[in-house]
């Protein structure tokens, strides 16, 4: 077997929530990073992806990202799209470039939104952030690529409704349309609902309200690169780790096949 780029490590934990011979739908646990970096070189997800795919994403390489279209931080829960070949690799790059690729996100968040739904339109810049001391130890000492809303920042959308509300928060469906850092964090935050458990985006009492990020990319829909006719429509059950945060702001837990 040809040497792979990327360590395999079949301890990783994931699922497969879609696969064909084009393409794979993951759903990432949180606590648990993409793709290896420093201090994850072997405990990421895509190592565990390599476990079972590794000689067809060698085939991809490092230019095609080893088949990964694109990423969720680390405390975010959810799908992920990795492609199998080089071909759906290329077709799909150009679906998100397009802005084909739909992707969905819930939320749970600080009081709630103004309306029952709209659309966030503020640009997204990305810095160079300056951690405190326990969140320097959480990311290992280094330096953090943060956002921040600015009109120097690249055009970023982000349209959101009402699922359910209570008296100190609500659950939210988020349609990231562009992709940018943090995009969803960001854009909630400047609306006056963060997200809570979200370490660098809310007051630290939102941040108490959760034992990590609550917010889970439940859903995907993007063109079959098998056959472009027919759209490949992926969802992700409500995550049980983030039911307790639900339970206490007295929301009800979403249809998990709600679009």
């Amino acid at each position: 077997m040809a040497q792979l780029s990327i360590e395999p490590n079949e301890r990783v934990q994931y699922k497969i929530r879609y696969q064909s011979e084009h393409v794979l739908v993951i759903e990432k646990p949180a606590h648990l990073v993409t793709q290896p970096g420093i201090g994850h070189e072997r405990s990421s997800l895509l190592n565990g992806i390599f476990a079972a795919f590794g000689p067809k994403l060698q085939q991809l390489g490092k230019d095609r990202d080893f088949g990964l279209l694109h990423r969720l931080d680390k405390e975010t829960s959810g799908l992920v799209v990795v492609a199998l070949t080089p071909a759906a690799y290329d077709m799909l790059r150009d679906q998100f470039e397009l802005r084909a690729v739909r992707k969905f996100y819930w939320a749970i968040v600080k009081d709630r939104p103004k309306g029952d739904s709209g659309v966030i339109r503020k640009p997204i810049a990305e810095f160079q952030g300056t951690p405190t001391a326990d969140k320097r130890e959480r990311n290992g000492g280094r330096t953090l690529k943060l956002a921040r809303i600015s009109s120097a920042g690249k055009p970023a959308l982000t349209a959101f409704r009402l699922i359910s509300e209570g008296a100190a928060g609500s659950l939210v469906e988020c349609r990231a349309v562009t992709g940018r850092l943090h995009q969803v964090r960001v854009h909630m935050a400047s609306i006056g609902c963060p997200i809570l458990g979200d370490q660098y985006y809310a007051p630290s009492s939102v941040r108490a309200l959760g034992s990590r990020l609550a917010l889970h990319a439940h859903r995907v829909a993007f063109p079959d690169p098998g056959n472009p006719e027919v759209e490949i429509d992926v969802h992700s059950p409500f995550p049980k780790d983030l039911r307790s945060v639900l339970k206490l702001l007295k929301l009800p837990k979403p249809d998990d096949h709600m679009s």
